[in-house]
């Protein structure tokens, strides 16, 4: 690659819950088919893919459920888990227990065996995340030779980007600095 601009053959990874609480944080309304062009002319782009968990049942919000499948539709691999509910029981303050219900259910495995696998295939790897969890990730796919891109924000009220993460992409991008090319044209930026 000659320069910086040049992603050559690439893939976009998005981990759709982490991106989703940071635009939702900066207010930004992110228009899916814009983010294609946007990178689109940046090199040559092998794959996009958007990972979520969704609800049991159709406890899934239904703006998620339209999301999901118009990504799927519109140059997307939308790689998604159902997120279970699990109830336990806690102790509050005053000594008495009570049960709580949690959600869990992340996609993090799914995506890091997909990364690992199309890396070989890619000159940059380009990550929409702020997780941490996802460092020993990116070492791997550096040492296969693979460019690694994080775009997350730094901007947000509690940052949603770990600065691990930051410190080892080749390359961090603030989500802000590109929101104007990503952003649905008839939303007001917040």
């Amino acid at each position: 690659m000659n320069d910086n601009s040049d992603y050559g053959r690439f893939a976009i990874f998005i981990d759709g819950s982490n991106l989703y609480h940071t635009i939702r944080d900066l207010g930004l309304h992110v228009d899916y088919r814009r983010l294609l062009e946007y990178f689109g002319d940046r090199g040559r782009l092998i794959r996009a893919f958007y990972y979520t968990a969704l609800l049991e049942g159709d406890m899934t919000p239904d703006w998620l459920v339209r999301l999901t499948d118009w990504l799927s539709y519109n140059g997307f691999k939308v790689v998604t888990k159902r997120a279970k509910v699990f109830r336990r029981r806690v102790m509050d303050e005053g000594g008495a227990s009570h049960w709580v219900s949690e959600v869990k259910g992340n996609v993090d495995i799914e995506l890091a065996v997909d990364m690992i696998t199309l890396a070989p295939h890619c000159d940059t790897i380009v990550l929409f995340s702020g997780d941490g969890d996802f460092v020993s990730l990116i070492e791997a796919v550096q040492q296969m030779g693979t460019r690694v891109i994080v775009i997350s924000s730094e901007q947000t009220s509690d940052s949603t980007v770990a600065d691990e993460l930051r410190r080892h992409a080749d390359q961090f991008v603030e989500l802000v600095d590109i929101a104007d090319d990503i952003r649905m044209q008839d939303r007001e930026p917040a």
